[in-house]
């Protein structure tokens, strides 16, 4: 195999890899600091499109971990830039949060329910019955559907609830339409933050603690990948995929050292 070029740039995901149910995983903040101290272009990643990178930033911050605006990427902001890059001015209807609303409005988009030219499906607290059947209409009526991530499930502290996956399964199920998903897995979503950074894949590394998204995005992407063991994987479960990260670490702390 060719030699890999030094890593000088990080991409990092949220949940389960800097923090876990709200409390910032142990040598989080010492990686976050040296990623800033050593000025590397670094993005901080999350499939979820309820907040603003603005909203991430005050609640990382509270947590301990100061992560500049600009060094956060959504699954909204990438939603958003997809849909720039396509139909730039378009119309959407729209079932999500701040996050997601936010993101489309700031690149100008129009969020109707009348013949809009989308029907974009984020995540949400609650999700509206009377919505979904007015995104089945829409769909059913000609909008081309799209949705911010495949999760079927997300966390919480009472356990696993319905993620934007599972509702997205049940509008396919009543329209016939499969949405296209714009967040991880998607290489799309690890491309577009490469770019908002300036930074090259053959010299990125993508950091997660899922198979299914973290290390395949990276992988698809074409990026050094880093399994952490903080989350949802287990050793295990690794043996189970067709593919492998570049290197499974115990934690975050594990690659302080690498920057």
């Amino acid at each position: 195999m060719s030699e890999r070029k030094p890593i000088e740039s990080w991409l990092t995901d949220m949940d389960g890899v800097l923090i876990h149910e709200g409390v910032p995983i142990p040598g989080a903040d010492a990686f976050i600091k040296k990623l800033r101290d050593s000025e590397k272009p670094f993005l901080v990643l999350t499939n979820n499109s309820i907040y603003t990178a603005r909203d991430l930033h005050a609640r990382l911050r509270r947590m301990g971990l100061d992560v500049p605006v600009e060094n956060i990427w959504t699954s909204a902001l990438a939603t958003a830039k997809f849909l720039d890059d396509q139909r730039p001015g378009g119309t959407a209807y729209v079932i999500g949060e701040a996050g997601l609303t936010t993101a489309l409005h700031d690149i100008g988009y129009v969020l109707t329910d009348h013949e809009p030219d989308y029907v974009v499906l984020g995540e949400t607290r609650t999700y509206s019955f009377e919505a979904m059947t007015q995104a089945v209409r829409l769909i059913r009526g000609g909008a081309r559907f799209i949705a911010t991530n495949p999760d079927e499930t997300g966390p919480s502290t009472e356990g696993p609830l319905p993620a934007t996956g599972a509702v997205a399964a049940l509008i396919t199920k009543a329209t016939g339409k499969q949405p296209y998903f714009a967040g991880k897995p998607n290489p799309l979503m690890m491309r577009t933050g490469l770019n908002a950074i300036g930074a090259h894949s053959e010299s990125s590394a993508m950091i997660g603690d899922r198979m299914d998204t973290d290390v395949l995005a990276g992988l698809e992407a074409g990026m050094q990948t880093f399994l952490v063991l903080t989350g949802l994987t287990t050793p295990e479960e690794v043996e189970r995929y067709p593919y492998r990260p570049s290197k499974i670490v115990d934690s975050i702390a594990d690659l302080v050292d690498r920057i």
